[in-house]
């Protein structure tokens, strides 16, 4: 099998198809990428759709995430896979699984803690032995957080406590699935709470270094609107990297908040998040839940070019304190696709930090992927 410098897993599905878009006309002049999947017609359709655009046209691979020969096969004719391929939870160990076993980069766009826990409980140890880098949350979810932290603790003194609080403001629309990732994600907190938990106690954690997180509702950034915390993804994935990062000081804290200019905004937000959560324990309005929503389902181009994202950030040290911000477009799609494109890239290209295992964006790729980022529109500045 010819050997590529990028596969792309799940080019048929709507980020997906985004992410190819972005991909064949942002590759270096001589270097190749694939497309691979199941169904040959559809495959054959995004890469005509992509040549017309102007872009490089890609490589077909017929895989299967049913069958662990066929996905063995494709780790081994790249050198980074991106998977789009969720929700994750379901569908996405076999990729982990054979790029962590081939020694290859990985990059998803995953917003599943249970699922990134799982992974590492399975295969983190295998992928530090064969040198693979296995990258979970390359999109919105959590590169704005992760970069977002490790920019501006660029700007801040070292070898003392730092404090950084996070407060994300953003207009866009949910595809079809990030909802049913979210309901499966709401529908299994007790299990995402022992996976947590057995993480924790089999992972090293820095010796002489104190890392934490936390966060509680009050005002906003300045002062400005009301600040919820989210207990997201993205403060677990920020706190991996200051584990990881000595740079983050002998102390660090991280406090990751929503913003909304009025009260009942929020009071509204944690009122249907609670709805959420409650029907999706119970599997029949679990499934009534489902139905709202088609997994295929995205926003168009138009309600795209409408929607935006903002992150505050607010850090201090050692009497120093600096504001930053990271901004762009579309949080969930195109600015998401951007992202996760970026990465694959500078994994595939730029000269980066000798790391393996299981392990984050800041860590693995750091200021070579803020710079790509920075280059492709997303906005990172100290105010």
């Amino acid at each position: 099998m010819t050997s590529v410098d990028i596969a792309l897993l799940g080019a048929t599905g709507f980020t997906g198809g985004l992410t190819a878009d972005y991909l064949s006309t942002h590759l270096p002049a001589g270097s190749t990428w694939a497309i691979a999947g199941r169904n040959q017609a559809k495959l054959e359709a995004v890469a005509e759709r992509v040549q017309n655009l102007g872009g490089v046209r890609p490589e077909i691979i017929s895989a299967d995430i049913g069958n662990t020969d066929s996905m063995a096969a494709l780790a081994r004719s790249t050198r980074v896979l991106i998977t789009t391929v969720g929700p994750y939870l379901q569908h996405g160990e076999p990729a982990v699984k054979a790029c962590a076993e081939a020694g290859i980069a990985y990059v998803d766009l995953t917003g599943e803690p249970e699922f990134v826990d799982q992974m590492w409980l399975k295969y983190d140890a295998v992928a530090r032995e064969t040198g693979a880098k296995i990258i979970h949350a390359c999109g919105f979810d959590s590169i704005p957080y992760d970069l977002g932290v490790l920019y501006t603790v660029e700007q801040l003194p070292e070898g003392v406590p730092i404090s950084v609080s996070g407060y994300i403001r953003a207009g866009g629309t949910a595809s079809g699935g990030t909802y049913h990732s979210a309901i499966g994600a709401f529908s299994r907190v007790r299990q995402a709470g022992k996976t947590a938990a057995e993480r924790k106690r089999s992972e090293v954690r820095p010796e002489g270094r104190k890392v934490r997180g936390g966060g509680k509702i009050g005002r906003g950034a300045g002062g400005k609107g009301w600040a919820l915390p989210l207990p997201t993804i993205d403060p677990q994935i920020v706190l991996r990297s200051a584990r990881a990062l000595e740079r983050y000081g002998p102390e660090f804290s991280y406090q990751h908040f929503a913003q909304f200019k009025r009260l009942p905004m929020l009071v509204g937000t944690i009122a249907g998040a609670g709805v959420l959560l409650a029907g999706s324990q119970l599997k029949p309005t679990r499934s009534l839940l489902l139905k709202l929503k088609d997994q295929g389902d995205g926003p168009d181009e138009a309600k795209r070019a409408k929607s935006w994202f903002k992150l505050r950030l607010v850090g201090e040290a050692g009497g120093t304190s600096v504001t930053t911000e990271v901004s762009g477009g579309d949080p969930g799609y195109t600015e998401t696709a951007k992202m996760l494109s970026e990465s694959a890239l500078a994994l595939a290209f730029d000269d980066l930090p000798t790391v393996s295992g299981q392990t984050t964006t800041a860590v693995a790729i750091g200021d070579a992927l803020i710079a790509r980022l920075q280059q492709a529109g997303i906005n990172f500045r100290t105010l």
